[in-house]
């Protein structure tokens, strides 16, 4: 990965202390004066992955996100016998490794409630109604790609390893206003399409196996999503976006939200009560699974060795005259 840090000439000793000290670099550049905002240096560190954590790690002791930016970059490709020794000596595998900062700020964005996530949830609610009363698996399917609730949840799941509790606030806040909301939609939907003959108000006991699953929860349900929970986890972990797409259509927390509301709107309290118990089961087995995907990465991310923030700092203090000492390092 390529870190380009901005920060006061003062730092910058520390900076490169800080890289040094680390496994894992293979390059490092300094431009002197290159940040005219804030004014100082610019460093460009090449590092392997699984190394960034730790880099960071020794640069949080330096408050230099404080002081300056700290930006990470993912090139496709990299050439160099320096880039393959820093594979080399660098502690684990780059595709295991977390960056908790990047993860962290990956799952913040998906979780805000903003209009692009309304829009979403409430289309994909919606088209589970439809698939719901038509008994189309397509379009419940379809419903499941489209939702975006995979997002709150998994920085849900996030903040709580972190203790990140705004971050855990706003993913909450998402799901308590967005599913709620959308859930209002597609009753309201639901009141109006049945005096305008679009559907027949019988449609939840006549219909097929199809959508029967989704009122029915049993054991089944919460390990699928316990299982889709872990394996989205692992994938935001290791950037593999293309296998969330099987996280989705694996849980039934959408097409749930939908069936509530027809359920309700129809006067079928039993299903609508059915419907709701597995939206709760698959909202908690995800955040679960996810939860505990997080606590082994943490258990096996290598941190900094013992005395060496310490020494890092040391180092900074007397390259740049600071007062010896530190932020104390990440929980």
């Amino acid at each position: 990965m390529l870190i380009r840090i901005r920060v006061p000439a003062d730092l910058t000793e520390g900076v490169l202390a800080t890289a040094q000290e680390v496994p894992g670099v293979a390059e490092l550049a300094v431009q002197r004066g290159g940040s005219l905002e804030p004014p100082g240096d610019v460093v460009e560190i090449q590092a392997a992955r699984e190394a960034v954590e730790r880099l960071l790690e020794g640069l949080n002791h330096l408050d230099v996100q404080k002081a300056g930016s700290i930006t990470l970059f993912s090139p496709d490709t990299v050439l160099g016998t320096h880039a393959e020794q820093a594979e080399k000596e660098a502690p684990g595998d780059g595709s295991d490794a977390v960056i908790w900062d990047e993860l962290e700020q990956r799952t913040g964005s998906d979780s805000k409630l903003t209009w692009q996530f309304l829009v979403f949830l409430v289309a994909a609610t919606n088209l589970a109604g439809i698939g719901i009363v038509t008994d189309s698996t397509i379009a419940i399917v379809g419903a499941m790609v489209v939702g975006p609730e995979f997002g709150p949840l998994a920085a849900l799941a996030v903040a709580l390893v972190e203790r990140r509790w705004a971050l855990a606030r706003r993913a909450a806040v998402a799901l308590a206003v967005g599913f709620p909301a959308a859930m209002v939609t597609v009753a309201v939907a639901a009141a109006v399409s049945i005096p305008l003959g679009l559907y027949d108000p019988h449609a939840l006991t006549s219909q097929g196996s199809a959508v029967e699953f989704i009122s029915h929860p049993g054991p089944y349900s919460f390990i699928v999503a316990v299982i889709a929970g872990a394996v989205g986890m692992v994938s935001l972990v290791g950037n593999k976006s293309s296998v969330l797409v099987g996280v989705f259509i694996s849980v039934t927390t959408v097409p749930a939200a939908g069936y509530v509301a027809v359920a309700l709107v129809l006067g079928q309290e039993d299903r609508a009560l059915g419907s709701a118990l597995q939206l709760a089961l698959n909202l908690g087995g995800i955040v679960v699974a996810a939860i505990l995907v997080l606590l082994v990465y943490r258990a096996l991310t290598p941190n900094l060795p013992h005395g060496a923030a310490a020494r890092i700092v040391r180092r900074a203090a007397r390259g740049s005259g600071m007062h010896d000492g530190g932020r104390p390092p990440r929980a």
